[in-house]
């Protein structure tokens, strides 16, 4: 006769309970649905409009004595924070998703978008702070009054370097992974219920001010590009889900009214400025997105 292992007997209800517990779980992935995350689209929202809308704001207002040009500036202390901040709000988003993303794509990305975010830190203080020199924002670096005529000519070289660093792979190394976090997030935020696709009024107050911040990111940022790809893949996969009787919660519908509302403003802000000849100069491309610091530059900060 053969002798039973003495776990045996206890292993299977053991197991029948793992088995029971990873059902449930699967079934909730699919089904389940999160509540709208107040708390962390609240906490998202302010960060964003204090510590990087108020970044070059705090710069200019403290004075120059306090922070002088040889040390960080107190906007540098503003990234600083949302650098450490932003990440980790991100990953706490990710946390609470009801479906269960790759995580190896999410580390890459937040590890990406922590380089990308402190090269910019580095280029961008720098060039703001060349603002109480006379660099003018709605020129190019070499067309810069304090710039053109520097000795030896290698010197602009190394200007427009640190232009780069600022404007082109920062930028990218930080918003396409903050974009393609979000959108996978909002992949997740599907439920079959027509009555969850609803948002509360918290979420429908946080909107104006949460599209009002990308509106300034897509154009400051110059990422145009980027943002509309990131809406129309959310718009693509809002339409095959429909098909599926799949339909948006609140955390979606904030994403994507947020990002509707940016897209409405971005069009308004371009026609505003359509016909401005310095803006035009400075960007030349098929696509014409002005920065908004670019014109404060140009029609507010002379009239100051």
């Amino acid at each position: 006769r053969r002798r039973q292992h003495p776990g045996a007997a206890g292993a299977q209800p053991g197991a029948s309970f793992l088995q029971a517990r990873h059902s449930s779980i699967k079934a909730d992935e699919a089904t389940g649905t999160a509540p709208f995350h107040l708390d962390l689209w609240f906490y998202f929202t302010l960060q964003n409009w204090v510590l990087d809308f108020g970044r070059p704001i705090a710069m200019l207002v403290f004075p120059l004595e306090w922070f002088p040009l040889n040390k960080p500036s107190v906007g540098d202390y503003f990234h600083m924070a949302y650098n450490i901040i932003t990440p980790f709000l991100l990953l706490k988003l990710i946390e609470r998703s009801p479906r269960t993303l790759p995580r190896s794509v999410v580390y890459v990305s937040i590890i990406t978008f922590i380089m990308g975010a402190s090269i910019h830190l580095v280029g961008d203080s720098v060039n703001h702070r060349l603002l109480f020199s006379g660099y003018q924002h709605h020129l190019s670096v070499r067309e810069n009054p304090i710039i053109k005529n520097l000795k030896p000519e290698t010197l602009i070289d190394s200007f427009e370097l640190l232009y780069y660093y600022d404007e082109y792979l920062g930028h990218s190394m930080w918003y396409i992974p903050f974009f393609l976090i979000l959108f996978m997030y909002f992949s997740g935020c599907f439920t079959p219920t027509k009555a969850e696709s609803s948002m509360p009024g918290a979420a429908l107050l946080l909107v104006v001010p949460s599209g009002l911040y990308y509106w300034y990111l897509v154009t400051e940022g110059q990422i145009f590009i980027l943002f509309i790809f990131t809406f129309f893949a959310m718009l693509a996969l809002v339409l095959h889900q429909k098909r599926k009787r799949l339909f948006l919660d609140s955390n979606g519908l904030f994403l994507f009214y947020s990002f509707a509302l940016t897209l409405l403003l971005v069009a308004m802000w371009v026609a505003w400025l359509w016909n401005d000849p310095v803006l035009r100069k400075k960007y030349p491309g098929v696509i014409y997105v002005p920065e908004p610091w670019a014109f404060y530059t140009l029609h507010v900060s002379s009239r100051l």
